[in-house]
């Protein structure tokens, strides 16, 4: 008699080769309505993810979130999809997250970045090109058919026991706050595990955060022939530069113990100031990033920077500083519990790629901190080449290997059925 899990491990395989073409015609569909963020105009994606989630079967919950929340996080429209699937009795619930929300094409493109068109590449097959195909909103389509197939098993007998929920949300490249956080801050969702949108390769189990400043410094304006009689605002902000990239290399002196991620850092990216070539300037401004380590939550990364800031501005008489909190991203960490959803998605990994497949963690940040933050043993895992690079995320031509989502969904599906069998 073959044991539960080889019975499981049949039926899926089978189920998703068969389904194969219509998993990839619904992420076509997906790609085809675009969801640009910025602007952040996602409803009319949330309503096509919708429909095509109800002709699959799936009853599906909609909560739009209201306009002032919306334009507050600097979004247009935005809605978060929610589907439940119990299984038995008792048993963990698994959060599976992906987001809709994508960033603009921009230029280069050799495909209509709205396109899904798939192109026969000699080497890797079947590959869709489009914005969004890989980041993320493959992982609709892999954790739906995830789902699907855990259902068909269910009906030929295979002994479940827990629930699943997809969670689809549209505020990633805004940072999350009206989609995972908003969620679980309604007690829409309590899950004992969650998932979030990932690439098949790897394991993702940390990730750094991030801290966006806005550093404004005040003098006061005079004529260039006078320069004595103002009080030079970019010099200033030029002292305070400098204090800010002597502290960078202090920074790279805490090191971070996780694979894939190096060391804490900072980058000024943006930078203003001045009236004309013969004034002097009584205003300037600029942003920073801050990114910190995973071993870095919890710790005040912005009572830090405002110490270098205002020691440095303390040697320029008469000039006033501001700093404005822009963004911040707590860093993900592993939890206790995580190493049993590591082990499940590790051990089914390696299977279905042949191949050892390793948890790390990334120096970028994603929705998957907001479940952290609620106690949530998270992962990131989905589908996706070994490198954001290959898929060519938040890039021209980004394209997802067909193969690839296939294996990936494969890979899900088991996990799902191995901690939902206990």
């Amino acid at each position: 008699m073959s044991s539960p899990s080889s019975s499981l491990n049949t039926l899926i395989t089978a189920f998703l080769d068969k389904e194969h073409d219509a998993q990839s015609r619904f992420l076509q569909e997906l790609v085809r309505v675009p969801s640009d963020n910025p602007a952040g105009d996602c409803a009319a994606h949330g309503v096509r993810a919708k429909q095509l989630l109800e002709e699959l079967g799936f009853e599906v919950e909609a909560h739009v979130i209201p306009d002032a929340l919306v334009k507050a996080n600097g979004m247009i429209s935005a809605t978060n999809l929610i589907v439940r699937k119990r299984f038995g009795t008792g048993g963990p619930t698994i959060a599976m997250n992906a987001h809709g929300d994508v960033v603009p094409p921009g230029l280069g493109w050799s495909k209509d970045p709205y396109g899904g068109e798939i192109v026969q590449d000699a080497e890797h097959g079947p590959v869709m090109y489009g914005r969004g195909v890989a980041v993320s909103k493959s992982d609709f389509a892999t954790y739906t058919w995830a789902l699907l197939a855990l259902i068909a098993a269910e009906k030929q007998g295979v002994a479940l026991n827990g629930a699943v929920e997809l969670q689809f949300t549209y505020d990633e490249e805004a940072g999350g706050d009206i989609g995972p956080k908003w969620i679980l801050d309604q007690g829409l969702s309590k899950p004992d595990y969650a998932v979030s949108a990932g690439f098949a390769y790897g394991i993702t189990s940390a990730h750094n955060g991030c801290l966006h400043l806005e550093v404004t410094v005040k003098g006061k304006q005079a004529h260039a022939a006078m320069p004595h009689t103002g009080i030079d605002a970019i010099e200033a902000a030029a002292g305070i530069l400098q204090a800010l990239y002597a502290y960078r290399a202090e920074l790279a002196k805490k090191k971070s113990k996780v694979t894939g991620i190096n060391h804490a850092t900072l980058n000024v990216g943006l930078i203003k100031g001045g009236i004309n070539t013969n004034v002097v300037p009584d205003l300037a401004s600029f942003r920073l990033d801050r990114r910190m380590i995973p071993e870095e939550a919890g710790f005040d990364a912005e009572g830090d920077l405002r110490r270098v800031i205002d020691a440095a501005a303390a040697n320029y008489p008469g000039i006033e500083v501001g700093v404005q909190r822009i963004l911040l991203a707590e860093p993900l960490a592993e939890l206790p519990g995580v190493e049993k959803l590591i082990a499940a998605f590790q051990r089914n990994a390696e299977a279905v790629l042949g191949e050892p497949v390793a948890a790390h963690g990334v120096p970028l940040y994603t929705d998957a901190r907001h479940y952290t933050k609620h106690g949530i043993p998270t992962i990131l895992y989905g589908a996706g080449p070994r490198t954001l690079m290959e898929a060519r995320g938040h890039n021209s031509d980004e394209n997802l290997r067909l193969d690839d989502l296939l294996k990936a969904t494969k890979v899900v599906t088991l996990a799902l059925g191995e901690l939902l069998q206990g």
